[in-house]
């Protein structure tokens, strides 16, 4: 098959730029290999640290144990919040079981909790725009003393329960961009008129880029590969992008998930990745992709990104990395 595919496929590889990892999941990941040189092995994890199997494995063999019930870690147990935000549930149940816990959420996912407490506490109900049920997005709402609801669609805002004048604010995930929230934003304004919100500057700077990359990527390719989990928000939502440009996506979690088919008569491949991703997986996507007789690999000019994180108190004494 691949000798097949050989003889035809003489193809470029393009690749986004920006693309994998973001300062949230740097900093996230820095937490737990910290975490494990200052208490060794086990340290707990509560949920994936980031959307990554490929991350999460090499932290278990690194002596992370992943959980996704806190009854399940041993009392007193060093305990590690993934980069998603956890619910006030979560942290009351931490600290029934005496847990010495390292608060590994992205600062943008915090900033999205403090939003949202701030519209609560002055009595109005938070819409929160994002996908029902995703760790990110149950922690926000979990967070929230009052009433509060999730919409994911325009078609959501339409079927809202909430009477017209109901004091409302909104927040949105942060795997979501300006271009994914702006017609369920514009929803909202339109059936309630007084609804407040954020800037748009608060929205996360790193999917906004990496949409972006790919947007302007795909007009100049015939396909596109995106490196990233399944359950990575982010990932799936840039295959979509690349296919709202009319170019034909797909979603791999590595390079063993190529098929060689999808290539055949293309000029012009894509290459992103999520921002859960590690850039070993593109690289070794790159690497397949001249395998099977691709031409040249050149990397698109993009947005730099310059920005990082401080690690949680008691571990900034480890130099923190920039991305």
């Amino acid at each position: 098959m691949d000798m097949a595919i050989k003889q035809v496929l003489s193809a470029d590889v393009l690749l986004a730029q920006p693309r994998g990892f973001c300062a949230g999941v740097v900093r996230a990941i820095d937490v737990v290999e910290k975490a494990l040189e200052l208490h060794g092995a086990p340290v707990h994890v509560f949920h994936e640290i980031v959307h990554n199997g490929h991350v999460v494995k090499m932290l278990e063999r690194r002596g992370a144990i992943f959980v996704d019930a806190i009854g399940d870690i041993p009392r007193g147990a060093v305990t590690v919040f993934s980069a998603h935000g956890v619910s006030q549930r979560v942290v009351a149940d931490v600290a029934a079981r005496d847990l010495k816990v390292i608060d590994a959420t992205c600062p943008l996912v915090a900033k999205v909790h403090q939003q949202a407490q701030g519209y609560a506490a002055r009595g109005l109900t938070v819409i929160i725009i994002g996908h029902a049920g995703h760790d990110e997005v149950e922690g926000t709402l979990g967070s929230i003393d009052g009433p509060a609801r999730v919409v994911s669609s325009v078609m959501d805002v339409h079927t809202l329960d909430i009477a017209p004048g109901t004091p409302l604010a909104y927040v949105t995930q942060t795997t979501l961009s300006v271009d994914d929230t702006r017609d369920i934003i514009a929803a909202l304004g339109e059936r309630y008129p007084d609804i407040q919100g954020p800037a748009l500057s608060d929205i996360c700077y790193a999917t906004q880029n990496r949409q972006t990359a790919v947007r302007i990527m795909a007009r100049q390719v015939d396909v596109v590969l995106v490196v990233g989990a399944r359950n990575s928000s982010n990932s799936c939502r840039l295959r979509e992008v690349a296919e709202q440009q009319g170019v034909p996506a797909w979603l791999i979690e590595d390079a063993s998930q190529i098929d060689p088919s999808w290539l055949l008569g293309t000029g012009c491949i894509g290459l992103t990745a999520g921002a859960s991703t590690p850039e070993v997986l593109v690289q070794g996507v790159a690497r397949r992709l001249r395998e099977l007789g691709v031409r040249a690999t050149r990397q698109l000019p993009g947005k730099a990104e310059v920005v990082s994180f401080r690690l949680p108190a008691g571990l900034i004494d480890v130099p923190e990395r920039v991305t």
